[in-house]
């Protein structure tokens, strides 16, 4: 797609430096643009690489000098980057249709804008609503709901009864409502606790693929409105997420957590069950959560503590082999004094 740099400016509020006739006609890194593109400057550094590329016009947030190209300024060019992206790369578009090698149940209600691929299973009593698109291999259980505008990537899986809001995306071979991890010792052996509760995942969610998201041993696990949720992420029975929270690649939820809203759980932490972070608390990475984090909290390591006490710890540790000799110097200084 082609946009002037007037049309650019005026997507994302911006003011053009420069002749704003100037078609645009891609977006692209420093190091990579060719005539034609955009690209865009964070920093003195990038401005530099910018300016002697070979990009029609560069998107700014500082008052650098003139340069060969049309300028762009923003208030923030990460966000104005993200509000231009699907306008010179739209997302996918899918035609409204049932492929003929899905298989839909009578009772389930299929709007008619929707697109079902191939191999996909629309179980009974199932809904999918306006603009909603599954790819393919997708598979949804008994009584399974999905808003308008979801798009499942393929092989997502949808198990009975979960409910899906609009304009929520899954990406492949994510699975939506598996059984809760319950089990209770009975007679010598385990005995599985039924899990019959659902999944409820509120409007405006994203999840990455491979994640698993279980049902409820009763009621609802929840997924806050705007969650954004990462790669290979395992979420347990009845946990409950807040509004707007991020949690990366490879975290894992036991049962009962608590999320408040804007939460943020970095890479590879571990929160344990029936817990509760608060409203704007932070896990930091590879964290192992044993207690609960208040609003605006932010705990690191392993079992993780506030984080200003976790690197006082670390500078300590850091310190260790240096006192450890000083130690011995001073007991040989000792041992030959007694003697």
């Amino acid at each position: 797609m082609s946009l002037t740099a007037d049309q650019v400016a005026q997507a994302v509020q911006g003011t053009v430096i420069g002749d704003g006739t100037t078609v645009l006609t891609g977006v692209a890194p420093a190091a990579k643009a060719r005539r034609g593109d955009l690209t865009f400057a964070e920093n003195a550094a990038f401005f530099q690489a910018a300016a002697q590329s070979e990009a029609a016009a560069i998107l700014v947030s500082d008052d650098y000098p003139a340069a060969n190209q049309v300028l762009i300024r923003v208030k923030c060019t990460r966000i104005a980057m993200a509000r231009l992206l699907p306008l010179f790369v739209p997302e996918e578009q899918f035609e409204p249709r049932i492929h003929p090698q899905a298989t839909v149940h009578a009772t389930a209600q299929v709007d008619p804008s929707a697109h079902v691929g191939p191999w996909c299973v629309v179980g009974p009593e199932s809904k999918i609503g306006a603009r909603t698109v599954l790819m393919g291999g997708n598979h949804l259980g008994r009584g399974a709901t999905l808003g308008q505008s979801v798009r499942l990537y393929p092989n997502v899986v949808i198990y009975a009864g979960c409910e899906i809001g609009d304009r929520v995306t899954i990406h492949a071979s994510t699975v939506i409502g598996s059984d809760g991890y319950g089990y209770v010792f009975d007679e010598g052996r385990h005995r599985k606790v039924p899990q019959v509760g659902n999944v409820v995942i509120q409007a405006d969610v994203e999840i990455g693929s491979n994640a698993s998201i279980d049902r409820a041993a009763l009621g609802s696990t929840v997924i806050g409105q705007g969650t954004k949720i990462d790669n290979l992420v395992h979420v347990a029975h009845n946990v409950e997420m807040g509004r707007h929270c991020l949690v990366m690649g490879q975290v894992g939820f036991a049962g009962s957590t608590r999320l408040g809203d804007y939460c943020v759980v970095a890479s590879q932490s571990g929160i344990a069950g029936h817990l509760t972070l608060g409203h704007q608390a932070t896990v930091g990475a590879k964290s192992g959560v044993m207690r609960d984090v208040p609003d605006k909290g932010t705990v690191l390591g392993i079992p993780a503590q506030p984080d200003k006490q976790t690197k006082r710890q670390w500078v300590s540790l850091q310190q260790l082999p240096e006192l450890v000799r000083r130690v011995r110097e001073l007991e040989k200084k000792i041992t030959s004094t007694a003697t």
